[in-house]
């Protein structure tokens, strides 16, 4: 049987996203010299609303990219047929901020293959980490940037982000095995 608690819901989403929006731009001081990029199935989605915002607060468009680190993965090998997506990077990374977005921070294992992808795009002047939920268990030093909410969890408990469109909702909900 399951335990679930939801955490979030999608107005607290969408405020946290519309707050890391505005982060963003304070960080960064404008969004001139920004690129998102989304890793997928989930952190695209985000980066696509991130731009939005963006876009509304500072009136720039942002690039918007999604990322597929499947074959940088340090596990590719155990699986036997991997899912794979489009990546899809159509702008120069060269002399930019790469803002990576992803849905959840776990363990930072994924983070680390997405910079080694983006690196094979060309050197970006920096590279900062945008994320939903900060789950905490890391097992590299890598922390986000920007956090939508910080969710402590047991490590082994699920927490499943949930973001249209990929999803037919938003939330943020911690399952756990009972």
């Amino acid at each position: 049987m399951k335990h679930v608690k939801n955490v979030m819901d999608g107005a607290a989403i969408d405020r946290a996203i519309k707050r890391i929006a505005h982060e963003i731009i304070e960080s960064n001081k404008g969004a001139h010299d920004i690129v998102l990029v989304g890793i997928v199935k989930r952190g695209d989605a985000v980066a696509e609303r991130l731009a939005k915002h963006i876009e509304g607060i500072e009136g720039i468009t942002v690039p918007v990219g999604r990322l597929d680190i499947t074959f940088y993965r340090d596990d590719v090998r155990l699986y036997t047929a991997p899912e794979i997506e489009r990546t899809d990077i159509t702008f120069s990374v060269e002399d930019t901020t790469v803002i990576l977005v992803d849905d959840v921070l776990f363990t930072g294992r994924t983070i680390r293959c997405a910079m080694e992808a983006v690196m094979d795009f060309g050197r970006p002047e920096a590279i900062q980490l945008a994320v939903v939920v900060d789950r905490g268990h890391r097992e590299l030093p890598i922390r986000a940037d920007y956090v939508g909410k910080n969710v402590p969890s047991a490590k082994d408990e699920r927490v499943l982000v949930k973001i249209m469109p990929v999803d037919d909702t938003d939330s943020v909900d911690i399952i756990e095995e009972v």
